[in-house]
């Protein structure tokens, strides 16, 4: 019985010892894994991340559904791990593999793993397997790149399935020939001469420096797999009609005969049928209008018929909304949203991120850029030399950002190739992008970098989307075409004179400069159009920029674009910095400057003019005065007269008078009030080059810096100094080299009333 006890304590015992050695091999292998997952990806080394970095794995790399408004059910996300290897270019395809990357992630970006430049002379290959999906007879399977920079080979198990030019746009192979049971292999090689080559390629270099940022090669877009019947739709171009309150939808499609489309919101639906091919209009009853404060979405169902059998179903969105260019009450050209004048400011948005590049790290990384937008008082942003994914317009169109888009630009050469190239990628940024409801603004050119037959090209371009006005060139060489004259200032701001058949913008402006330690792509040697030591320094001047902006929205600007949204690299001119982590500047005070745009600009009063239109006389002296010269009661009756402005001819925006080529000179003039000054500020009007004191009644009231070149609205820190009766204006500016200028005037602003809001609660 005592040895059965024995039996049953050392049995007992010997199965305890089992199931806890069990338990830790289970812990032991669940620690295993862990770890051998975290090293199976490492993000490369860089110099910045963002906070959505450490949000990023193989797992879970961008799988919302990548193309928002023609969505399937049936999709299946290839994001994840290739591998990956760079060869020379003439190479065959590697035989081994150098390692592993992060797809979508550029193979230059610290989110794909490996961090590594790709020269001309190389080509990036990359190599994926996948298991065969359930494809029904009959129906295809595509392969889609949402986009690859720049020229692409692809062979599923070793056949050819198609070739692709262009680093921005989408395109798709049917593979469904190729397939095979079991597992598949898709194996890629990518070309990218960045800018050694011909192609569209926006601010990628080879060396990085200034404004031009890293190169991105390779894939940088979700790829994906959708099986789609035989029959089925490609593609739809989907055009909002506000004054008709419908909405007009074509459909592009493999085969079918009609079509259905049914428009709905929480409100009702409506739908209409027509043929493949054919403009299909639905009308919407008590239709709700797109705006950047109320961005209404209709869902639509794209349905394609074959004798009232349903064969393919896509489900899309659309916003009612009209841009164009007219005349306001004043007879001055503006850009009005659905048939009202509409102010349009934002930021120049370069798109690039420290850790990704070209690619946001998530979804939520794209949001936040725009929700930032929104929430410093702005309603647009200029998406600049960069298509980006359908993912950032998706958010735009949803959360209410009106963008002007830019087409990458490319070789400065123009050569014919290159020409062939730009025309290819327009074209394909066009048709890629055509329904989205928050593009308002087609920008060809920007500053002459790669600019050839503008017109020409804006000709087309006006009668390919008829819908949206074309901006031939931002900021230089100006041809005279398209509906909006652009020009660039920093810091500005600055306008063109007006124009009887085009509207007035200015397409960068600010620039701003503040590096934040800890916060930059590299410690030294940051790089800004204007610099400033402290967030206060910096929020200051950008209110004084938007301040004076009101006066020039008041002589006919309509829209503004401020560089820009966040750092990138070298470049610390953002309203962030490059990791998005701070705000740089008072977010309250540049809010509140920014709405101020959008409410009617104040009344200007000239009490001490410029010389811009006609000549206006000074006393100067070019020989230092006494220490008293700036004081009323100075005798400046032994100084020479002289007609303003003074200066050198060729020195930029300067109107010349009188010639002065010394370092210095001295200015006096009196001028009346003849009743008590009532006014919300006073403002200098101002064209300095270089360094200007600026003196009111013997009181300093500016401290002018370096030079400017044109005229200049700067707020005055003292405008009680102005007096009843007589009152005395006095300047001293000082040159060191290069061209020189002064004209100096002062203006009274007044505010006007807004009107009352009928709906505004008592």
């Amino acid at each position: 019985m005592e040895t059965f006890i024995l039996i049953g304590i050392l049995y007992r015992y010997l199965l305890d010892m089992i199931l806890r050695f069990n338990r830790l091999l289970l812990f032991l292998c669940a620690i295993t894994a862990s770890y051998g997952t975290a090293s199976e990806f490492q993000l490369a080394k860089a110099p910045l991340v963002t906070r959505w970095a450490k949000d990023v794995s193989p797992e879970n790399a961008w799988q919302e559904y990548p193309r928002p408004q023609m969505v399937r059910s049936d999709w299946t996300n290839l994001n994840g791990l290739w591998d990956y290897a760079i060869r020379p270019r003439n190479g065959e395809k590697p035989s081994e593999w150098d390692g592993e990357i992060l797809v979508p992630f550029a193979v230059e970006s610290a989110l794909s793993g490996v961090g590594k430049t790709v020269s001309p002379d190389e080509k990036l290959w990359y190599r994926r397997k996948f298991s065969k999906p359930s494809v029904p007879d009959g129906d295809r399977l595509l392969l889609h790149f949402g986009a690859v920079d720049w020229r692409c080979s692809v062979w599923v198990n070793g056949q050819l399935v198609g070739e692709h030019e262009g680093g921005f746009d989408p395109f798709s192979f049917d593979i469904t020939n190729a397939l095979r049971d079991g597992n598949n292999e898709i194996v890629l090689a990518v070309w990218d001469p960045t800018d050694t080559g011909t192609q569209p390629r926006g601010k990628q270099v080879l060396k990085p420096h200034g404004i031009w940022y890293t190169a991105v090669t390779g894939i940088w877009q979700t790829v994906w797999l959708e099986t789609v019947p035989s029959d089925h739709i490609k593609s739809l171009k989907i055009v909002p009609d506000v004054d008709a309150g419908s909405v007009h939808v074509t459909v592009n499609a493999t085969g079918g005969k009609r079509v259905r489309v049914v428009a709905s919101d929480k409100d009702g639906s409506s739908e209409a049928e027509g043929k493949v091919g054919d403009d299909t209009v639905v009308k919407i009853e008590n239709p709700q209008l797109w705006t950047p404060d109320s961005p209404h979405l209709y869902d639509l169902k794209i349905e394609l018929l074959d004798n009232e059998k349903v064969v393919d179903t896509v489900d899309s969105y659309c916003g009612l909304r009209k841009i164009e260019v007219r005349k306001d009450d004043m007879g001055i050209n503006r850009l009005f949203l659905n048939n009202e004048e509409l102010f349009q400011y934002g930021p120049l948005d370069q798109g690039w991120w420290p850790d990704g590049l070209y690619t946001p790290p998530t979804d939520e990384a794209i949001k936040f850029d725009i929700e930032k937008t929104k929430q410093f008082g702005m309603n647009m942003a200029r998406k600049h030399t960069k298509v980006e994914s359908a993912r950032w317009y998706y958010w735009c169109d949803k959360l209410g950002l009106l963008v002007w888009q830019d087409m990458p630009s490319g070789d400065a050469d123009k050569t014919d190739e290159s020409k062939a190239n730009y025309r290819r990628e327009l074209k394909a940024m066009i048709d890629t992008l055509h329904n989205h409801p928050s593009i308002v603004m087609w920008v060809p050119f920007n500053e002459g970098w790669g600019q050839h037959d503008t017109q020409e090209v804006v000709a087309w371009l006006e009668a390919y989307d008829p819908s949206r006005p074309i901006n031939e060139a931002s900021g230089w060489h100006d041809r005279g075409s398209g509906l909006i004259s652009d020009t660039h200032s920093y810091p500005g701001p600055a306008m063109r004179p007006m124009e009887e058949d085009r509207v007035i913008v200015l397409g960068e402006f600010g620039g701003l400069g503040m590096p934040v330690p800890g916060h930059t792509w590299q410690d030294q040697a940051n790089w800004g159009y204007v610099s400033y030591q402290t967030k206060e320094e910096l929020t200051d001047a950008y209110v004084a920029l938007l301040d004076a902006m009101r006066f020039l929205i008041g002589q006919g600007l309509s829209a503004a674009v401020y560089t820009q949204t966040s750092d990138v690299e070298i470049e610390v001119n953002g309203l962030l910095t490059y990791d998005r982590e701070l705000e740089k500047m008072d977010s309250a005070k540049i809010t509140a400057a920014a709405k101020r745009l959008f409410e009617p600009p104040p009344t200007l009063t000239e009490i001490v003019p410029t010389s811009e239109k006609s000549p206006q006389t000074w006393q100067y002296t070019t020989i230092e005065p006494a220490s008293d010269w700036m004081n009323s009661g100075f005798d400046d009756s032994n100084w020479q007269a002289g007609q303003g402005g003074f200066g050198t001819e060729g020195t930029p925006g300067a109107v010349i008078g009188t010639i002065w080529n010394t370092s210095d000179i001295w200015l006096r003039r009196s001028f009346q009030i003849d009743s008590e000054p009532e006014a919300d500020d006073v403002y200098l009007r101002v064209h300095h080059d270089e360094d200007a004191e600026v003196y009111l009644n013997g009181k300093r009231i500016a401290s002018l810096s370096k030079y400017t070149t044109d005229y200049k609205y700067i707020p005055l820190k003292a405008p009680a100094e102005l007096l009843f009766g007589e009152n005395s204006l006095a300047v001293h500016c000082h040159q060191t080299g290069g061209g020189q200028f002064i004209d100096v005037g002062l203006v009274l602003a007044t505010e006007q009333e807004l009107p009352e809001d009928p709906d505004a609660i008592d």
